[in-house]
């Protein structure tokens, strides 16, 4: 999918998802960390972090936090550019689709073990 290395990645899971996307950076990469839902949703301690920070060094790379609230009177000029990123194929994106409300509890806990592949949605119902 990136044959020379990955140059930007936004990462809001962390643990092994995050260490696999760090081993496979570019030159000068930039990681963007919005979250660590693979580990912030448990009463076990936390694991190590990454064993691949090393490669940060080797190519250069930056990682980052980003709070998306600090960037909310920006939301509406935000929306537009995604959109049109979108619509023209510079960003790409999988969904996730689960179905009925009976399985609710078993999505939210796929969620959270980090078992999703994409944006985890449930659909309730078809719209009338």
């Amino acid at each position: 999918m990136a044959p020379k290395g990955i140059d930007v990645y936004f990462d809001n899971v962390g643990g092994k998802i995050l260490e696999i996307a760090i081993s496979q950076i570019a030159q000068n990469a930039r990681i963007v960390m919005c979250g660590g839902i693979s580990s912030g949703y448990t009463t076990e301690a936390l694991p190590p972090g990454p064993s691949t920070l090393t490669n940060l060094i080797i190519q250069r790379g930056r990682m980052e936090g980003f709070i998306v609230l600090d960037f909310a009177q920006r939301f509406g000029e935000a929306m537009i550019q995604l959109g049109t990123w979108v619509s023209e194929g510079k960003i790409v994106y999988q969904e996730d689709i689960a179905e009925g409300l009976e399985n609710c509890p078993a999505t939210l806990a796929r969620l959270f073990e980090g078992k999703n592949f994409g944006k985890q949605l449930l659909k309730v119902a078809d719209p009338d």
